[in-house]
């Protein structure tokens, strides 16, 4: 059985079914790690992805190619950190837009245009939270449909359905209030 060493210097030398034999023997392995850090099964395959592009696009820089499980779970590592910093910067972000509605609460209801600012949000807050993030974020903060899926880490097909879902809904909760009073 051939070493890491000997597969990298293999492939280094124009062998390319070389790094199919280093893919088999450390994928599992960069998933588990990825997993491990992240706590999310596709993530982690994501990650991991992400992880083997870096390394075919380096690997002929490699100097100690004796090293490549280390170098290679080292970028899985920050990989994985770079996802864990950007959700936590969404999650914020989304905690912060929960607050501000949840200041907004407070309207005058003797006003008309407060008064259907309040059966707004309260039809908003029946919406379930996935439609609720979308809207928000589509609606308050100007978001493409482009950038709501990014930041949710959802196809754009998705951020559609969840958008048009969430208009569905809120018309027929405000057809509702219509006749409340």
């Amino acid at each position: 059985m051939k070493t890491d060493k000997d597969l990298v210097l293999e492939f280094q030398s124009g062998n390319a079914p070389a790094l199919n034999q280093l893919v088999k023997r450390w994928h599992k392995a960069f998933c588990e790690k990825a997993y491990w850090l992240v706590k999310d099964a596709d993530a982690a395959k994501d990650i991991a992805q992400d992880s083997w592009k870096i390394i075919i696009n380096k690997i002929d820089k490699l100097e100690k190619p004796e090293s490549f499980g280390s170098w290679g779970l080292r970028i899985v590592c920050n990989k994985s950190i770079d996802w864990l910093n950007r959700n936590s910067r969404v999650q914020k972000h989304l905690d912060q837009i929960k607050h501000e509605h949840t200041q907004q609460a407070i309207i005058d209801e003797t006003d008309d245009s407060a008064l259907l600012k309040a059966k707004l949000l309260k039809a908003f807050k029946k919406l379930p939270s996935h439609q609720q993030t979308v809207i928000q974020l589509f609606y308050t903060e100007d978001y493409s449909l482009k950038e709501i899926s990014k930041t949710l880490n959802i196809s754009v097909g998705t951020t559609k359905s969840r958008l048009f879902h969430a208009r569905e809904k809120l018309k027929q909760l405000l057809k509702h209030y219509n006749y409340e009073e």
